[in-house]
This record gives structure tokens, C-alpha cells and sequence, in this order.
């Protein structure tokens, strides 16, 4: 194997292993350390500050005029209110439903560009999508009943957050194409950070911070670091060696990571709050959205 290809496949596992963890981490925190829209607040003043000190060192490219109202769009869909609605409900449920439910994400992405970029739906992926999309409405409406700390709003806000982060991908694909993915990283989350800032001031002005910890900081660092900064980077230096398809299949592997992490807490840690949070609807709903995605993602002539 190439190296350059290798190091891409090492890339996409490492921020695939970020996005995994950062589920149950970035819960643990919340609410009785920070609210979530605090916490949002927090994240995008220092992630934004971040991609813009790299976007001023090393990528010096402007923006055309017409293009700013369609960054403006991806920064509430992309960065705001995908973030509000990720934070707000992995605060109000399972770390492992989350983890399935936004394994969708690529049935939205189809369903929207079937839409807006008219793209052929085959009957293979229909197939896809019913499958995938039956496994997380079964999930969702399981939430209130399945014990642990699984939750039908929770997991209602994290479906809104994978439709709207699936709906920025399809918005922001003409300006991927056209300028650098840095540049547009920098100027979603710049947009971002003022969509958000009515919602976070407050909160952020009432956060106790004198009752922060070094635990607390440190998952802050990550979420902000790793979860935010150095997880995007990972995926946009995979994105240059390898498809788009492969990318996306490193998705599945957030659920199973999930699994793990609360497994720990559960037996290992003694945290018993996430005893009841695996079972096998769980399980099953997750090996629906997976066959769903994989369908979509699979040719007709790989598949025959």
C-alpha cells in the first residue's frame, strides 16, 4: 500500500476514534459542569480562533462576494445549530444512541441532494435508505423506554443534528470545490460563532467556573483540540488520497467505539448509570442503519 494512502486510512481511524469517544467525554461533563450551549460557545471561540490563525499562515485566499450568502447558510447549518443540537442532546441521552443515530448521516446527504442537487436515486438505494432510516426511527422512539440514560427528545435533537450537518455537506459542496477546505472551515465557523452567540452569551456569562476542575478543563481541551481542530484536519488531509466512499465507511465505526467506551464506564468503572444503555434493540437498530449505509455506498455493479 502506498504510504501516502496509508497515512490517510491512519488519519481517518484516528479521527473516527475522536469522534467515537467524544460522545461519552464530552457528556460527562454536562450539565453539572457547564450547559451545553456554554459549552458550544467555548468550542467555537477557540476552534474559529484556531482554523483562523492557520487560515492567516498558511492559506491567504479570498472570498468572492456572491459566495458569502451561501458560507453564511453553512455557518448556521454547519456550525451553529449543528453543534447547539449535538450538545443540547447527547446532555439529554445515550452516548450510544447518538453514536447510531448519527450514522445517518449519509442517508440525509442522499435524501438532500436528491433534492436540491438532483442526483438519481437507484433502487438499491432506496432500499438503503428505508433500511437505514427504519433502524433510527425505531431507536428514537425507543429512547423513553429503554432504560439507562437513552431519551426520545435527546435523540430527536441529535437526528435534527445530523439533518442539519447532512444538509450543510450538500450546501457546501459548490465552495469545497472552489476554494481551499480550510478557507471554508474558517469563515463556517466564523459565521457560526455569530449565529450561536445569542443562544451562548448567557450561558456562558452564568457558568459557575470556580467549580471547574482539572477534569473539567481537560475535556474541554479535547473537545475543542481534538474533537474540533485536529479531527477535521484529519479527515481533510484523508480526503486527499482517498474517496470521498471511504471516508465516509469509517463512520461505522463510532457505534462500535461507543459500545466500548460505555462497557467500560459500565463494568470497568462502575459508572451505573450507563448499565441499561446496550441491548439488543440497540444493537440491532445499529446493524440496520449500518446495512442501510452501506448500501448507499456500494455501486450496482459492486454489489451485483
Amino acid at each position: 500500500m502506498n504510504k501516502n494512502i496509508l497515512k490517510a486510512h491512519l488519519a481517518l481511524l484516528g479521527a473516527n476514534l475522536i469522534y467515537g469517544v467524544n460522545y461519552i467525554i464530552a457528556k460527562g461533563i454536562m450539565p453539572q459542569k457547564i450547559g451545553p450551549s456554554a459549552f458550544v460557545f467555548i468550542r467555537l471561540v477557540c476552534a474559529t480562533a484556531l482554523f483562523w490563525i492557520l487560515k492567516a499562515l498558511v492559506f491567504k485566499e479570498k472570498i468572492s462576494k456572491k459566495d458569502f450568502p451561501r458560507l453564511i447558510l453553512c455557518g448556521l447549518l454547519g456550525a451553529a445549530a449543528n453543534q447547539l443540537l449535538f450538545f443540547h442532546g447527547i446532555n439529554l441521552t445515550s452516548p450510544v444512541d447518538a453514536s447510531i443515530i448519527m450514522t445517518t448521516t449519509p442517508v440525509i446527504v442522499l435524501v438532500f441532494s436528491f433534492f436540491l442537487l438532483k442526483e438519481k436515486i437507484t433502487p438499491r438505494k432506496l432500499l438503503g435508505i428505508s433500511i437505514g432510516s427504519i433502524g433510527a426511527i425505531i431507536l428514537i422512539l425507543y429512547g423513553n423506554n429503554s432504560g439507562g440514560t437513552s431519551s426520545f427528545l435527546g435523540n430527536l435533537l441529535v437526528i435534527l443534528n445530523a439533518s442539519c450537518y447532512g444538509l450543510y455537506l450538500v450546501v457546501a459542496k459548490p465552495l469545497m470545490k472552489k476554494y481551499h477546505p480550510i478557507t471554508v472551515i474558517s469563515w463556517v465557523f466564523l459565521f457560526g460563532f455569530i449565529f450561536m452567540l445569542p443562544f451562548g452569551l448567557s450561558d456562558i456569562i452564568s457558568t459557575d467556573f470556580s467549580s471547574f476542575n482539572l477534569n473539567t478543563y481537560l475535556v474541554i481541551g479535547f473537545v475543542v483540540l481534538f474533537t474540533t481542530f485536529f479531527a477535521y484536519l484529519f479527515n481533510i488531509y484523508a480526503l486527499s488520497y482517498v474517496s470521498p466512499s471511504v471516508n465516509s465507511s469509517y463512520i461505522y465505526l463510532q457505534p462500535a467505539i461507543s459500545f466500548i467506551m460505555v462497557s467500560i464506564y459500565a463494568n470497568v468503572l462502575m459508572q451505573n448509570q450507563y448499565a441499561n444503555d446496550i441491548n439488543l434493540i440497540k444493537i440491532g437498530c445499529c446493524l440496520m442503519v449500518i446495512v442501510g449505509v452501506y448500501l448507499l455506498s456500494k455501486s450496482p455493479k459492486k454489489l451485483a
